[in-house]
């Protein structure tokens, strides 16, 4: 018997993977597969979803953003289970889905989904952890965080933004060396990023990143007079900012290895959950996933 494992958050964005559960089941049930669902559950251990995992799988199917693609993907890792992945994105923030091109009509998604043969993509690997589209440090990166379940699922995106200004109006530097084998710098940074994907919170900051190439981007701001601060600002609204770069304001490269350290305290950031302590062992993880879907 054919079957697929279909992960999905019912709290998600604006719950709209609720009401398309026996859509979905239907498609899947034309082309003669079954479809398990598994509900997550923030008292239970995802682990729990994979436990009748075995080779009648073909593949699994995360419905959600991107926090709850990167908690099944690192619970895929733990349990050393391999198997292709096809994404549905209805989460409040889906930038992994959008560098990937991904559809966001469900009915379509589904049917890329089943007619596809999948294609290898990398991931990030943070110490122990994996993220699918970015680690962060500094400045904004913990918005996702800070904002209330409820308040993000009602407001959605505007959500991040109301924060982000709150954020804004509180400017602090913090001291980070990094290492990498094309960069060593030590000094004051506002933000710090590496991407895996292109976006984060829908800005397209990593527009020069490709998921494919055994490559990190390394995107950091350095700290700066506020009115110096401006112009940088908009470039990035723009999506300029790469270009031309000043790198006493930005410091940008493409890496396989980094190690940052920092000697303020300091909360990182992956894919919108909290990430680990500094030192960080950063590393680009090729050709890590195999995803379905991708036209």
């Amino acid at each position: 018997m054919r079957k697929v494992k279909l992960i999905y958050n019912p709290n998600s964005g604006e719950k709209s993977i609720v009401n398309s559960l026996d859509f979905i089941i239907s498609i899947y049930q034309k082309h003669n597969i079954t479809l398990i669902p598994y509900r997550i559950d923030k008292n239970e251990c995802i682990d729990k979803a994979f436990l009748d995992i075995d080779d009648t799988y073909e593949h699994l199917i995360i419905a959600g953003g991107d926090g709850t693609i990167d908690i099944i993907i690192n619970t895929m890792k733990n349990l050393n289970i391999d198997m292709p992945v096809g994404i549905l994105p209805v989460g409040t923030a889906n930038d992994f889905a959008h560098s990937l091109g991904l559809e966001f009509d469900i009915k379509k998604a589904v049917n890329n989904i089943i007619n596809s043969e999948g294609k290898n993509f990398d991931i990030g690997k943070i110490n122990d952890k994996y993220f699918i589209n970015v680690a962060s440090a500094g400045m904004f990166t913990d918005v996702s965080q800070k904002i209330n379940p409820d308040f993000k699922n009602y407001m959605g995106r505007v959500a991040y933004y109301i924060t982000g200004i709150e954020e804004a109006l509180h400017m602090r530097a913090f001291n980070i060396k990094v290492k990498s084998k094309e960069v060593k710098y030590q000094g004051n940074m506002y933000l710090m990023m590496v991407f895996n994907g292109k976006t984060a919170g829908n800005l397209n900051l990593a527009y020069k990143a490709e998921l494919d190439d055994g490559y990190l981007d390394v995107i950091i701001f350095k700290a700066m007079p506020i009115p110096k601060s401006i112009p940088v600002f908009i470039n990035i609204l723009k999506g300029e900012h790469l270009e031309n770069i000043n790198e006493d304001d930005i410091l940008y490269f493409k890496t396989k290895e980094i190690y940052i350290e920092c000697m303020d305290e300091l909360i990182t950031d992956i894919d919108g959950e909290k990430g680990p302590d500094f030192p960080l062992h950063i590393e680009c993880i090729e050709e890590g996933l195999k995803i379905l879907g991708v036209q």
